[in-house]
């Protein structure tokens, strides 16, 4: 089943005072430039033990070789990707999430209708990767930092008609609804 959609393609807004759905506009993790140093640790660390297994001296054993390759690996490698991949930031039709974590979960949202100030910081380094970092801001509550974040022009865009959608519902939602039978909608155009 398809939605019924308006002239421009656009779906149809909901009704004055319908509950709007929740839906997911984009969900990302900051940019994986981070783990290029793990990446080259673990190239490194598998090219070490590839010429010194079998080849040791005697008081050293390949068991030894291979346990301080698994800790170095696990603390280099794969403790950073956990924390990459833990860091989840979600925009949906109404806020801004922010989680941190696999097994002590924390969240943060900002909600879109409230608005906030947006500040895009991007250096040069970043400006090359397309990324950079943005700071939601309405005043009242902590600020909302997504370090690092790749497509960060699309990314900005994406809030900016958030906010923008939601405080245009907001608004009016808050007029009083005409009294009488609602508006029909136009129909589609028919090709």
């Amino acid at each position: 089943m398809t939605q019924p959609t308006s002239y421009g393609g656009r779906p149809l807004t909901p009704a004055p005072g319908a509950p709007t759905p929740e839906l997911l506009v984009a969900r990302f993790r900051g940019h994986a430039r981070r783990l290029t140093w793990s990446a080259i640790v673990l190239i490194a660390v598998a090219g070490v033990c590839g010429y010194l297994y079998g080849n040791l001296p005697a008081p050293f054993e390949n068991w030894m070789l291979l346990a301080a390759a698994a800790g170095v690996v696990l603390l280099l490698v794969l403790l950073p990707f956990v924390a990459w991949w833990g860091h989840v930031y979600t925009i949906t039709t109404r806020r801004v999430l922010e989680r941190r974590g696999l097994f002590g979960v924390r969240h943060r949202e900002l909600m879109h209708v409230r608005g906030y100030r947006l500040q895009v910081r991007r250096g040069i380094l970043p400006r090359m990767w397309g990324a950079g970092t943005i700071t939601l801001s309405n005043g009242v509550d902590e600020p909302l930092r997504l370090a690092n974040i790749p497509s960060v022009e699309l990314v900005h865009e994406a809030l900016v008609d958030q906010v923008e959608v939601n405080q245009i519902l907001a608004h009016r939602d808050a007029q009083p609804l005409p009294p009488g039978p609602p508006p029909v909608p136009p129909a589609p155009p028919t090709q």
